[in-house]
């Protein structure tokens, strides 16, 4: 099979077309998600193979439809809800976290609800701050809920197409700025298990846990690390619930070193759970205290100057691992 490469956004469209096809049960419906294919372009051409019967434009209303996804789900369908912006999540809080995280527990197992909930996180896009924030770390919260954090093509066909075949509720996330990230993406049909975390860059010197955008950040900034002679080793979680511990701890304990990098705010977030699961499991090998990196604590500026220094960029993880490992 010759090598081909995908946008991050083709991945996700070629993952939900091989499930409509395979899986007559599968169903997408949120606000433009059929001629218009999102305001992402997401979902085009999905509409014209699948009919308006299977992709289906809503109301605006999250609460309304995302309510609707849990019926669907328990009745037996797959729904996959479409949520265009990350931040409008608030709007259905009382459907995936008092509905869909509890009914298969409240039911003693005989109901379950296999649907997954897609939107958005990050920030960078000049879309102001009711369009920007990353806020993975509430669902990753609440038990019985599942969520995925796809950095490359590869990773977002694979994690998504192992989401709708779940028998539990998935929010899955994608970064915004993503959609044109090219990668590697097989023809043939593959799933990547949830809670498996991958070691996207091997190194010696200083670890890397981070999420979504911010693996690629990661990657960036352990190239530029080469030149001072640092060995950084990035860890993508893939999930952060599940969490693969296991694989976190290992890369610690080998380098010493850590920082945890996410676009959600540091308080209470992930950077915040994954450095207290490095100090809890891998304290007696640490050179350093874990690092954590996030965004800001602010809301998030539409200014571009503001905006910008809100987020980790290459230049500041770079800073941050020459002072860990006595190189600043």
């Amino acid at each position: 099979m010759p090598d081909r490469e995908l946008t991050l956004a083709q991945a996700v469209r070629e993952a939900l077309a091989e499930e409509m096809r395979r899986d007559s049960r599968v169903c997408i419906f949120g606000e433009d998600v059929a001629e218009a294919g999102t305001p992402f372009k997401v979902l085009s051409g999905l509409v014209e193979e699948f009919g308006k019967e299977r992709v289906i434009d809503t109301p605006i209303s999250e609460a309304g439809f995302t309510g609707i996804g849990v019926g669907a789900a328990m009745t037996g369908l797959r729904p996959v809800v479409d949520i265009m912006f990350g931040d409008f999540l608030t709007l259905t809080m009382d459907q995936m976290v008092n509905q869909a995280a509890k009914v298969h527990y409240m039911s003693g197992g005989h109901w379950k609800v296999p649907m997954v909930m897609r939107t958005t996180l990050g920030a960078t896009r000049r879309s102001a701050a009711q369009h920007s924030q990353s806020l993975h770390a509430w669902f990753s919260h609440v038990p019985g809920l599942k969520v995925v954090l796809p950095s490359t093509p590869y990773d977002a066909k694979g994690l998504l197409k192992t989401a709708i075949r779940d028998e539990n509720p998935v929010i899955f996330f994608e970064d915004k700025m993503m959609y044109k990230l090219k990668g590697h993406v097989p023809a043939e049909d593959y799933t990547i298990p949830l809670g498996v975390a991958d070691v996207k860059r091997a190194g010696e010197d200083i670890t890397f846990v981070a999420t979504s955008s911010m693996v690629q950040v990661a990657l960036g900034a352990a190239t530029l690390l080469e030149k001072d002679g640092i060995s950084a080793e990035v860890v993508d979680p893939r999930t952060t619930w599940p969490l693969d511990e296991k694989t976190i701890l290992d890369s610690v304990k080998k380098t010493s070193r850590a920082i945890v990098l996410d676009e959600g705010y540091g308080r209470y977030g992930v950077t915040s759970e994954i450095a207290a699961v490095i100090a809890e499991g891998a304290f007696y090998d640490l050179d350093a205290p874990v690092k954590r990196m996030g965004a800001m604590h602010v809301p998030i500026p539409f200014s571009p100057p503001l905006e910008d220094v809100t987020v980790p960029t290459e230049e500041s993880v770079c800073r941050a691992a020459r002072e860990m490992c006595g190189k600043a």
